[in-house]
């Protein structure tokens, strides 16, 4: 079975003393018959205490304040985990039994919540594209893994263009983004054809095994597959979620499971970099990967352009960087 070492960094700077910090963290691996925490240490700028809780989805949750004045706040999450087999899929059942399961479940809790379509301008464009594919030409697995391989093949990995609060329209113009836009736009599609989807936060390990996602916060979605319970499909990677994605929270969108959001008294703008890092299979890491690194995270925070617009005046340096 394997186990991994991740570690979790978030460091917010901000650009004058502020207080009264509240915020809520969501960096606490599922454990689960697939999953097992073996050891978690957190630390937090002014060691706050930290109360938890069980959330609607089964996420568990953290809360705290840091009330006195600060300019840096640092969130530092260390974790070993072992992850273990997922069942075998079964995709024996007729296509047809399965497809009315779906049709049975389809107003249960707690299926409704996974079924219900976000509405942006573009989505009878979206209807239109899923179209395209032979959704209901055999089972669901079928129909969910000929959707993530859609994904796959019709949007780039840039990095950078998106961010946070890129809307699902900005992604579909684009056709470019990250894990997180990859997993919106599936779940869109499978949602669209009533398979039950969910948004999953997590890690990919171990780092540098060439996979998409590595050395950041990875996310993928999870179908309701009928006889089978929830699948996890990896759009960004075009795989089955398997023992090497560590999960930490499931819900609706991102914005359910977003590791870490707060609020602070004050005027003082802030700057936000995360890092993370994973060991190798056996547990330990690597000499290069003792220091996590920080990254500036793109936000839409003060910025007038749209990632569309980024998009654009990205194109645009690199053919005048060829000319």
């Amino acid at each position: 079975m394997p186990r991994f070492n991740i570690h979790h960094v978030t460091k917010y700077t901000y650009e004058g003393p502020v207080r009264d910090s509240a915020n809520q963290i969501i960096l606490f691996p599922v454990k689960d018959a697939c999953q097992e925490v073996l050891r978690q240490e957190l630390n937090i700028t002014g060691e706050p205490p930290v109360d938890t809780y069980m959330d609607y989805y089964g996420n568990e949750i953290g809360s705290f304040s840091h009330a006195e004045p600060h300019t840096v706040l640092v969130i530092d999450s260390q974790v070993e985990v072992v992850t273990k087999p997922r069942p075998p899929i079964d995709d024996s059942a007729p296509a047809d039994t399965q497809w009315a399961l779906l049709e049975q479940i389809r107003w249960q809790v707690p299926y409704i919540d996974f079924l219900k379509q976000e509405r942006f301008e573009s989505l009878a464009e979206v209807v239109e594209s899923v179209g395209t594919v032979n959704a209901r030409g055999g089972t669901p697995l079928q129909a969910a893994m000929e959707l993530r391989n859609y994904v796959y093949e019709n949007f780039k990995y840039i990095k950078g263009v998106t961010s946070v609060e890129s809307t699902v329209d900005e992604v579909w113009r684009l056709r470019a983004g990250v894990c997180q836009d990859f997993a919106h736009m599936l779940m869109v599609f499978l949602r669209q054809i009533q398979i039950p989807a969910r948004y999953v936060s997590g890690y990919i390990c171990p780092n540098k095994n060439g996979m998409r996602g590595e050395g950041a916060t990875h996310a993928w979605i999870e179908a309701y597959i009928p006889f089978n319970g929830w699948v996890g499909l990896d759009p960004t990677n075009n795989c089955i979620a398997d023992d090497l994605h560590v999960r930490l929270a499931m819900g609706r969108s991102f914005s359910d499971v977003s590791p870490v959001k707060g609020m602070y008294k004050g005027t003082a703008g802030q700057h936000l970099e995360v890092g993370v890092s994973v060991s190798y299979e056996n547990g330990r890491l690597a000499e290069e990967e003792a220091m996590t690194v920080l990254s500036p995270q793109p936000s839409a925070d003060g910025d007038t352009s749209n990632s569309y617009r980024r998009y654009m005046e990205m194109m645009q340096q690199q053919q005048q960087q060829q000319q």
